[in-house]
């Protein structure tokens, strides 16, 4: 194992990190008590010393030190530390590290990182070399310890590292961007990647300083590098597949997350490659998406603690180890070669800052000298420096006496660094304005201050009201609840009253950040709930990010698709292809009419059979390459061979001077003929070694050569590949199809999180003319989403259907879920049963990964048994059947307008349309209904089920309202002619059915509250005559019997008391004091609701056979034949 930290030297005895070896039994009994007090230590001072970290690690190291020199002095103690001395440098490593390391990760942003990741990545190798080469020359200069030229410059890369924690700790506190925290954090993971990279070199068994190979370095770096993060790039998969399992608990996902970390980190070192590098790959690759819902918060805060811990007892450790070595060596020297390496690693990084002061313009427009400043004082160095310097003792050629000066000099400059660096940082952040809170983001934090102070004056106020609370002195309490807020590092001046209100670019810049943020937090939301994909979230979140820092750009539609197109390989593979394909670039024919020699070669080489000859030419040539590549065989056909090749070239030659006397200088625009004339080329070197090596047979240099030119002679079959690349085209476009319900994902949860950010525009900008024009570009935005919607349905109607359904599926049990937890909460059932109803909605939920992609769309026979006046019957379906025809809509498109005739009824079988228009008349006339006249327009929506069309077709009257497609709607449609028909065939009963559906659809409509305690489904109805339908016209009077009838409800038309003369206009209830009415307008409907046990008397049966004169066939002859007059 080349480069891995696993091959060290077996040795009888164990080598010591410092002090002297044990003359006494080793007992571990009182180890752990010292760790566990080192912890709870470390604890207690963390609690007294929140804002002072440095000063908890200082205090640590002392506390350590003095352990380590008591060890030093007696037996005792000495006991205690001695496992702790005897511990391989590399275990400590192995244990601390893996955590440390991918907590840095896990907190960096991706999204933003990878935009600039060759940026980051050319900042942090020159932040390296930098560092390296100016901490190497200080340490070869200064030092005056005995140390040879390999402990140089390992203790030189030691200190080049940059710590990824304490780096961009205080900056995070006083809320800078982040970008530059995220900048200075992937600087310094790819500093530590360098540094565990080299460091593996150097530990290797097989390998010595002096006899480095450049090709064996080469391949061990780049087996490093890229078989790192491949496997990153796996386990960070295999670790969001367990984490996002639905049955994991959250105790079973901590324990998974830190084995999963450990294990990514060994199984690494042991295939001989860098564990940091696969670890910062798999942190780098887990996002918020990552987890489940509120478990990133749960694992983020348990991987803090451990990592709080190890630093802890990092710190105290290596005081340990320090103090246990020989006090001689301490002089006045070392402590000046503290400061004078503590002045190179800030010289040095001052010097990076300055080198690299372009790229990170590049990086953001907002860079100037004075965050050039801040980050050159960004150069902390952490635990990863200590963890690594007690192996230069043991790499090094000539052991040094004292190898604590090592560790003593890096732990000195950490705690430095971390002190001074840390608070000049956040001391110059302050004093140059760079944490300032700029005027547009005060008005926004002012407008949520004045929105939270408003619910609390409401929240008084409604509490006021109640009783229990009458005794309350409210006076305090408004007093106690009064919220005065000082926005921190204002730059609002304390002495300027005035200052210039921003402009309107300005305050619109602030609310496109806001509203991009919302729309992040949208798409979280929306993946929580189920109904948008990790993957469709993930692109969303990324798109948002990737466009969020282009001032004044509103992130559209078109910019979410490029950006999914970008990430998709299969249109970059079939961009490639694309390229590929091979077009005909033929020259104008009108060029070559005077000359017949060009014009012949024209029609021949822009031919189909010339093509097809070039063709068979490369499939006939296979035969000699194989017996070319078989060594026996080509000695016995040399001849031969080299025939058919004279042969192969010439044609190859003849067939591309044709076309480049034809084409001219257009004859290199085609990469085809690029390669044609790379094949003859090698083709006429080919054939001059061959000549060659017959002159000089004995050249063993040309005879290699000439093998290699005659084993090259594979690219001869590349053109075939013209013939395969159409047939690939199409097969990447039917995979393309096939992420359509991605991409429908994707546009339909960006229009979701518009809708969302409009609902909050009034706390993003208080300002009225912003506020407008926001909510004009997020409507313009949904406008153009719900068009793409549109077309994505057009193009994949089955894979759409599929994944609608898939997502009502996965509301429902989302809904189901939560009732759960409100049960449990309540008490209504006990925590075992709820956790087996849990586990079965989780295991639907689960089983929902296995549902098709497509589904395709349902027919008009399956919905015909939808229509409930069809009562299911064959007999009705198979009519109805044979004359529905299938009407597709468009989104936009208008089914029916208002004031037209009807052309019959629309069955809606998918999709959506919303019927607007004036208020319903019920057949009353305008002038009946001057008292109830309004304003309100209708507005009701149609889904899969319902029928647009009934009433106006039975009455044969214009149309009340306009039906628009609010999505593509697909609806079986029955003409009035084939509805009438029916109703010819099947009299009387068809008609009666309809009316009573749209009967009791009214009455449940406008009365429901009255109808609760009624069971009035349409089946019962027909079947128990619980409900039935009266038809009165002018003049025909109706006697109502309030012993049999519970409700008598007009649903349209009109009536009129004969008692006292009050008229009654539909929708409405007739009251228990009437006793007979009669029909005002030309057709009145009554919907008639039966006592559940109506009096068995004789003058009941009377009146119940009068109220049944609707079932009498000519009753309803006359009501038809008025209707159709």
């Amino acid at each position: 194992m080349n480069s891995s930290f696993w091959g060290r030297r077996e040795v009888s005895t164990p080598e010591l990190l410092c002090g002297r070896t044990a003359d006494y039994t080793v007992k571990h009994e009182h180890f752990i008590l010292l760790v566990c007090s080192t912890i709870a230590l470390g604890g207690v001072l963390k609690v007294c010393l929140r804002n002072s970290e440095a000063t908890v690690f200082l205090i640590l190291s002392l506390l350590g030190f003095m352990i380590g020199k008591l060890a030093y002095s007696f037996v005792k103690v000495h006991r205690i530390v001695y496992p702790l001395l005897r511990t391989p440098s590399f275990s400590l490593y192995c244990y601390f590290s893996p955590i440390i390391i991918f907590l840095a990760a896990l907190d960096v942003d991706f999204h933003v990182l990878k935009n600039v990741l060759w940026k980051v990545f050319l900042i942090g190798l020159i932040s390296f070399v930098v560092a390296f080469s100016i901490i190497g020359y200080v340490v070869l200069k200064f030092n005056k310890d005995s140390w040879d030229l390999p402990s140089c410059l390992l203790f030189s890369m030691i200190l080049s590292t940059t710590d990824p924690i304490h780096s961009v700790k205080s900056l995070e506190s006083i809320g800078i961007s982040k970008m530059y925290t995220d900048m200075i954090r992937g600087e310094s993971m790819i500093i530590c990647g360098f540094t565990s990279i080299f460091f593996g070199f150097f530990r290797s068994t097989s390998l010595h300083i002096s006899t480095f190979r450049e090709l064996h370095v080469i391949m061990g770096l780049c087996w490093d590098i890229f078989g790192s993060i491949i496997c990153g790039y796996l386990c960070a998969r295999i670790i969001q597949l367990v984490l996002t399992d639905l049955f994991n608990d959250t105790i079973t996902s901590v324990v998974l997350c830190i084995s999963m970390v450990y294990l990514t980190f060994y199984i690494v070192e042991f295939l001989a490659m860098s564990g940091m590098v696969a670890l910062v790959t798999v942190g780098l690759n887990l996002d918020s998406l990552s987890f489940k819902p509120k478990m990133e918060l749960t694992i983020t805060k348990f991987l803090i603690m451990f990592s709080t811990i190890y630093q802890h007892l990092i710190y105290t450790f290596f005081g340990i180890v320090i103090g246990c070595g020989k006090n001689s060596y301490l002089g006045f020297h070392t402590i000046v070669f503290m400061f004078i390496l503590f002045a190179a690693v800030n010289f040095g990084r001052l010097l990076t800052t300055v080198l690299v002061s372009p790229l990170l313009r590049q990086i953001s427009y907002d860079y100037n000298w004075r965050w050039g400043l801040v980050i050159a004082w960004s150069g902390i160095k952490g635990v990863f420096s200590l963890l690594l310097v007690p192996g230069i003792h043991k790499l090094a050629n000539h052991k040094t006496e004292s190898p604590q000066m090592f560790i003593l000099y890096v732990q000195a400059v950490s705690l430095m660094t971390m002190g001074i660096n840390s608070y000049m940082m956040t001391c110059l952040a302050r004093t140059l304005g760079l944490c300032a809170i700029p005027l547009p983001r005060q008005m926004t934090m002012q407008n949520v201050i004045k929105h939270i102070q408003e619910i609390l004056k409401n929240t008084i106020t409604l509490l006021k009201t109640e009783k229990i609370l009458s005794s309350v002195n409210w006076t305090l309490v408004e007093e106690k609840t009064k919220i005065e807020y000082i926005i921190p590092f204002s730059r609002v001046s304390h002495d300027d009253k005035k200052e210039e209100s921003p402009t309107e670019e300005v305050l619109i810049e602030e609310a496109r950040l806001h509203a991009a943020m919302i729309q992040m937090s949208s798409f979280e939301e929306q993946f929580n709930n189920g109904t948008l994909s990790v993957e469709a979230a993930r692109i969303l979140i990324g798109a948002t990010k990737s466009y969020c820092p282009i001032q004044g750009k509103f992130m559209s539609i078109n910019d979410v698709s490029t950006y999914a197109r970008s990430r998709s390989w299969l249109i970059k593979f079939k961009n490639m292809l694309t390229f590929l394909e091979y077009h005909k670039d033929k020259a104008s024919i009108n060029l070559y009419e005077n000359n017949k020699f060009l014009l012949f070669v024209y029609h021949i080489v822009f031919s189909e059979e010339y093509e097809y000859a070039g063709h068979v030419l490369t499939f006939i040539y296979i035969y000699p390459m194989i017996v070319h590549i078989w060594p026996m065989a080509r000695e016995l056909n040399v001849s031969g061979l080299m025939s058919v090749n004279y042969y192969f070239v010439f044609l190859y030659i003849v067939r591309s001077a044709l076309k480049i006397i034809l084409l001219k200088r257009k004859y290199f625009r085609q990469f085809w003929n690029t390669l044609d004339f790379v094949i003859v080329l090698h083709g006429i070197i080919d054939i001059f070694c061959i000549y060659f090596v017959k002159l000089r047979p004995d050249e063993f240099a040309l005879i290699q050569m000439t093998l290699i030119m005659g084993y090259l002679r594979i690219i001869r079959f590349i053109p075939l590949t013209k013939i395969i690349i159409p047939v690939l085209v199409n097969i990447v476009d039917v995979q393309i199809k096939k992420r359509l319900h991605l991409m429908y994902c994707i546009t339909k949860g960006y229009a979701k999180s518009q809708e969302d950010t409009k609902l909050l525009i009034k706390q993003i900008s208080g300002r009225e003319s912003i506020s407008q024009k926001l909510y004009e570009i997020l409507e313009t935005n949904k406008q153009d989403a719900v068009k793409e919607l549109r077309l994505i349905e057009h193009e994949g109607r089955d894979v759409v259907i599929a994944l609608k359904t898939k997502q009502a599926v996965q509301t429902v049990f989302n809904k189901a879920l939560k009732n759960l937890a409100f049960l449990l909460s309540r008490g209504i059932i006990d925590k075992p049963e709820a956790i087996e109803i849990n586990e079965v909605l989780l295991a639907k939920i689960k089983a929902l990964d296995k549902f098709p992609m497509a589904i395709p769309p349902p027919t008009p026979d399956k919905y015909l048994h939808n229509i409930v006046w069809l009562e299911n019957k064959d007999v009705l379906i198979e009519f109805f059947k044979e004359r529905a025809k299938l009407a597709h809509f468009d989104y936009g498109d208008v089914i029916c307008k208002e004031g037209q005739m009807p052309e019959g009824i629309y069955l809606i079988i998918s999709g959506m349309a919303i019927l607007r228009g004036s208020p319903p008349t019920f057949g009353i006339d305008s002038s009946l209904r001057s008292d109830r006249e309004s304003n309100t327009m209708l507005t009701e929506y149609c889904t899969s089920g319902d029928i647009i069309g009934e009433l106006s077709c039975l009455l044969k009257h214009k149309i009340e309202y306009t039906a628009i497609c609010e999505t593509i709607l697909q609806a079986c449609f029955i003409s009035m002619e084939d509805l009438y028909e029916g109703f010819d065939v099947f009299w009387p009963s068809l008609e009666y059915k309809i009316w009573l559906k749209l009967a009791l659809k009214i009455a449940y409509q406008y009365f429901e509250s009255s109808l609760i305690d009624e069971d009035l489904e349409f089946q019962k109805c027909v079947g128990f005559n619980l409900a039935y339908v009266e038809t009165l016209s002018s003049y025909n009077k109706l006697a109502v019997d309030n012993m049999t009838m519970k409700f008598v409800i007009i649903v349209y038309g009109s009536v009129i008391d004969t008692k006292t003369e009050v008229p009654y206009l539909a929708p409405c209830i007739l009251p228990k004091t009437c006793e007979q009415v009669r029909g005002t307008s030309d057709l009145s409907k009554l919907l008639v609701i039966q006592a559940s046990k109506p009096p068995q008397n004789t003058k009941d049966s009377e009146a119940m056979g009068s109220a049944k004169t609707v079932f009498e066939p000519r009753e309803q002859l006359i009501g038809r034949e008025k209707m159709s007059w």
